[in-house]
């Protein structure tokens, strides 16, 4: 009996690393480009710039806000051939415009509406890999929680995040099993885990005085 727990809990172990590893490696590389506030010039930006008219416009669009408002301009953006996560809605009164930025990984579109008119202006902008990275590493974050998400593709992309968080969990408990288990790997293993909580309680402490 123990033996099968054993070799149940080693596949898992390393079958939920393998499917884990990818969005691990987003996360990490992309923290070096948050941390430095760098990012590879991977293949040059371009901008784009085109013009749509005879939007549709919710009727109620004066007494919306927040996700109602984003909800009820999805049929409008589909209309322009924009898709991805809204940002926010900013609604310049005086002169009846409304700003709506829309992010795709490696792609940022501003969407200027003329209420008026139901024309819209709509810049597109190509950021590369590496801000699509950078993105992605941010996106599953507290920002404006009540009206993110609003993107079908970004709200996959918030569970396999937490996903990932818990199979991480997973195998770092497994890990420790695993190495309990081989006893000739003990003596290293216990100096190893003395020396990362060492390192961990110790900068922990120096930050907090």
């Amino acid at each position: 009996m123990r033996k099968r727990f054993y070799r149940v809990i080693r596949y898992l172990h390393l079958y939920c690393g393998l499917f884990s590893s990818p969005f691990v490696l987003v996360f990490a590389i992309s923290v070096f480009f948050l941390v430095h506030a760098w990012l590879p010039g991977i293949g040059s930006e371009t901008s784009t710039t085109r013009v749509v008219s005879d939007l549709p416009l919710p009727v109620n669009l004066q007494t919306l806000s927040g996700r109602p408002l984003i909800d009820a301009l999805k049929a409008t953006l589909e209309k322009a051939g924009v898709h991805g996560e809204v940002g926010f809605v900013r609604h310049l009164v005086k002169e009846e415009q409304l700003i709506i930025p829309v992010t795709i990984p490696g792609r940022e579109t501003i969407v200027t509406i003329n209420i008026a008119s139901r024309k819209a202006t709509i810049v597109t902008r190509e950021t590369g890999l590496a801000d699509a990275m950078a993105t992605l590493h941010r996106s599953p974050g507290e920002h404006a929680p009540a009206i993110r998400m609003n993107w079908f593709y970004m709200q996959a992309w918030r569970w396999l995040a937490d996903t990932t968080a818990y199979l991480i969990l997973f195998i770092s408990v497994s890990g420790i099993y695993l190495w309990y288990v081989l006893r000739a790997e003990r003596g290293v293993g216990f100096v190893l885990l003395f020396a990362g909580a060492l390192s961990f309680f110790g900068l922990a402490y120096a930050l907090s005085h």
